[in-house]
């Protein structure tokens, strides 16, 4: 990142994880989709390569499908 761009700090992270918890909360089912949504935006972000850092399981419930090392 440069300059004028904005960096994740671990108060971040914290308050990302104290939210999602919160939402966990009210309803584990919503927080599910809720981390499958971003998940799935930033492997669209990241042009595919998230999915191969993420275990089967959490890419087939985000909807990824097969790690591209799994691809024929």
């Amino acid at each position: 990142m440069t300059g004028s761009d904005q960096v994740a700090t671990d108060d971040d992270a914290a308050e990302l994880i104290a939210q999602l918890r919160e939402l966990a909360g009210a309803d584990p089912a919503d927080v599910r989709q809720v981390v499958a949504e971003v998940l799935a935006a930033l492997d669209r972000a990241a042009g595919g390569a998230l999915r191969d850092h993420l275990p089967e399981a959490i890419r087939l419930d985000a909807g990824l499908g097969p790690a591209a090392s799994a691809r024929p």
